[in-house]
């Protein structure tokens, strides 16, 4: 019995970085890449080969795009929680869902998009160290016990 996890059904799976930027750049173009991923080489000089030359080496960034060609160019559903925390390229695609036409995206919904995340991080900053995070957090760790 083989070990191995077949990876086939990701869209990812034998798919160079490069040509992933291609198809998405082909898409929707720098401009709009900057405006939903806010990452600074879609700004500043944009090119396929800086691009490509910056996220092999920054890792947070090309996961980020690997997400962005997954959920919004390939319009698949978004990750089960337990795959949530694998690297995009890792996920298991379940067998039934199927890439689907790449979402229509534009500037304007980038920017709802982008006022949204600043009032969640800033609704995160009025929770101050005493933020609930994830699945470990426990709400009474420091509440007082009156004697």
């Amino acid at each position: 019995m083989s070990n191995e996890i077949n990876y086939t059904n990701n869209p990812l799976h034998g798919v160079s970085l490069k040509n992933v930027l291609i198809e998405i750049v082909e898409q929707y173009g720098f401009e709009i890449l900057f405006a939903y991923l806010n990452i600074n080489c879609f700004k500043t000089n944009p090119s396929i080969d800086s691009s490509v030359k910056f996220l092999k080496k920054t890792e947070w960034a090309r996961e980020k795009v690997e997400v962005f060609y997954l959920y919004e160019y390939k319009s698949l559903p978004r990750a089960s929680y337990d795959q949530f925390s694998l690297a995009p390229r890792a996920r298991i695609i379940p067998e039934d869902q199927v890439p689907g036409v790449p979402n229509e995206l534009s500037l304007e919904d980038a920017e709802r998009l982008r006022e949204k995340r600043a009032n969640k991080s800033s609704t995160r900053e009025q929770w101050g160290s005493e933020q609930p995070s994830g699945k470990n957090f426990d709400p009474w760790a420091n509440r007082k016990i009156k004697s």
